[in-house]
């Protein structure tokens, strides 16, 4: 990654990634942050904004960030790439400056857009893991022959092994049935799941399981998955699942986005999701394909439409009992979007209505703020960001009034800088809007 011109951020108001520090300046050279002073009180922030000025060389870059919010780069904790470079610079368009994919293939051409994305300044960065583990003749291999199943728990240990030699970053098991697409297809058992769990930590590998039913919630929770990706629809989590995940320092990302595209209309109480293709926030900056897959497109979700009983407030009711139980609640989207695929959710922008509905399930906008950047970064071990601190990567977003308070502030994207180089958004808005 190239080299830039140290940078400050004057007269901000200082989100580090877990509170709100109050205003103050933030320092940033090659990369790194060198430097952040922020006090509480508005005399002390102007003394600190002084000081920095006076400090900075004629070489280095200075910015009035009065009236703005500076916040550490957004990390969507659960997102499909599928190999599709363009959707790691939608992604950064958005302030998404990190993407866990949680399934992508094939395995040389996952790691070379890891590697690519780890370089350049224009694309998000990636972690992937890479292929999944399914039953034969599961989902999502029954559609997919040549994807590598799990027969039984002798299996698992040669599984996640193969998966780690290729660069899996963690690894990630299918739980489904097929019931909520229409088929009756085998799926992975306990002892199975177990196994690859148990596989995978000795490895010093995260688990994360796919779980859309609260069947499959439950066989994560008794295999000792660490991470539960999706919530049931039919049932809010009972309070002796939650306390249990909450005792057994479980994490949970619920994908609350897709979950709300893919409930009927009538049983959903919010509409976020699909009304992002009426914010001109977000529209400005989106190729009319993604604009158009966000508005109408069916694709990919995780659950049929037509899936009797499934009621998205189950959802967000789960997510506040978990949230008040002490249950860390990662934001991620699933998003599983490409130019080819009308998927409505779309990367970047969908992380945008995550934290608005983890705001409409109960937790505080920055609570949320916390969801989409230290939290994920501290439960993935990524030590280098999601905390504005110094010595940590200059992932950046410069967002316009207080999302703290408003949520919706997120979209009100000023600046964007990835590795401490600034993300030329206008020119992306330009490009994207013409394609």
């Amino acid at each position: 990654m190239r080299e830039v011109q140290p940078m400050i951020i004057n007269n901000v108001r200082i989100f580090d990634g877990k509170r709100m520090l109050g205003r103050g300046s933030v320092e940033f050279a090659d990369g790194v942050i060198t430097r952040v002073m922020a006090d509480p009180t508005p005399r002390a922030s102007a003394s600190s904004s002084a000081s920095a000025s006076a400090s900075a060389s004629t070489s280095t870059d200075v910015i009035d960030g009065a009236g703005l919010t500076l916040l550490p780069g957004l990390i969507d904790a659960h997102t499909h790439v599928f190999g599709v470079e363009s959707n790691l610079e939608l992604a950064l368009a958005f302030g998404v400056t990190t993407e866990l994919d949680m399934f992508m293939g094939p395995p040389d051409a996952t790691r070379a857009l890891c590697t690519a994305a780890g370089e350049r300044a224009d694309l998000a960065d990636l972690r992937s893991a890479g292929l999944l583990a399914s039953a034969p003749g599961g989902h999502p291999g029954v559609a997919m022959p040549d994807l590598p199943t799990v027969a039984g728990p002798e299996q698992a240990d040669a599984f996640v092994a193969a998966r780690q030699a290729e660069g899996a970053h963690f690894i990630k098991i299918m739980l489904d049935d097929g019931a909520h697409h229409g088929m009756s297809l085998p799926a992975l058992d306990r002892a199975t799941v177990t196994a690859l769990a148990e596989a995978a930590r000795r490895r010093g590998l995260l688990s994360v399981a796919h779980v859309a039913a609260l069947w499959s919630a439950r066989l994560a929770l008794d295999s000792g998955v660490d991470i539960l990706t999706h919530l049931p629809l039919e049932a809010v989590l009972d309070d002796a699942f939650v306390s249990r995940t909450a005792e057994e320092k479980r994490v949970v990302i619920p994908t609350l986005v897709m979950l709300e595209m893919s409930t009927p209309e009538t049983s959903r109480p919010a509409h976020m999701g699909r009304s992002l293709a009426d914010d001109p926030q977000i529209v400005g900056h989106l190729p009319e394909h993604a604009r158009i897959a966000i508005a109408e497109g069916h694709e990919g979700l995780c659950i049929e439409q037509t899936s009797p009983g499934q009621h998205f407030a189950h959802a967000l009711s789960s997510v506040l009992s978990l949230h008040r139980a002490g249950v860390p609640v990662l934001a991620g989207t699933d998003a599983n979007y490409r130019p080819d695929r009308a998927c409505p959710v779309v990367h970047g922008a969908g992380l945008h209505a995550e934290l608005a509905l983890l705001v409409a399930a109960g937790l505080t906008p920055g609570e949320a703020l916390t969801a989409a950047t230290s939290a994920p970064a501290a439960h993935f071990g990524l030590a280098d960001r999601g905390v504005i601190a110094p010595g940590r990567r200059a992932d950046l977003v410069l967002v316009q009034g207080d999302p703290t308070k408003d949520i919706r502030r997120t979209r009100s994207i000023e600046a964007i800088w990835r590795g401490g180089v600034r993300f030329d958004r206008e020119a992306y808005g330009k490009r994207a809007t013409a394609s």
